[in-house]
């Protein structure tokens, strides 16, 4: 018998929600450090990760998908972050709960129109519920990408010259 096409997925609470992406988009999970906040901070985005010298942005994902509206708590241990494979950008989850994989003949296609930008592109079942699939290149919009990159930037500019005047 030949062996059955697979995929892993990480599986992920995002405020009680569960959801999953593809193993292949993200490269490592990160216990909650402390974040770089700056008061420009709000919305989606929870601050800035310092990694290895590289300013990573941190958005929250519960706060992106709309399933919650307070802020996350910045001393709350218990939370992970998500790197994606690019290690250019971090999501702040509830928790990053498991690795499994799904035979590819379980997972079903998403109506891509009822998410927002088509960031749910699938779904499989996994205990008494479905776990919907994010695509992470889908999360943000362009726009959202755009603005996201200026405040990197900012931030980078902003933590460099922290690091130059800590120096001297």
């Amino acid at each position: 018998m030949p062996p059955t096409a697979t995929t892993a997925f990480l599986i992920l609470d995002v405020a009680g929600t569960a959801c999953a992406l593809a193993r292949t988009c993200v490269s490592e999970v990160l216990p909650l450090p402390r974040l770089h906040r700056q008061s420009a901070t709000a919305g989606m985005l929870a601050g800035f990760l310092n990694l290895g010298g590289a300013t990573v942005p941190v958005i929250d994902l519960a706060r992106l998908l709309g399933l919650s509206e307070a802020a996350a708590d910045p001393d709350d241990v218990d939370r992970h972050l998500v790197l994606d494979a690019a290690r250019s950008t971090a999501f702040l989850v509830d928790r990053a709960e498991a690795l499994v994989v799904v035979p590819d003949s379980e997972i079903q296609p998403a109506d891509e129109t009822r998410s927002l930008n088509g960031c749910v592109i699938a779904g499989f079942e996994r205990g008494h519920g479905r776990v919907d699939v994010l695509s992470l290149a889908r999360l943000l919009t362009q726009e959202e990408r755009i603005r996201l990159d200026a405040l990197t930037r900012a931030a980078a500019e902003r933590l460099s010259g922290l690091d130059a005047a800590t120096a001297s």
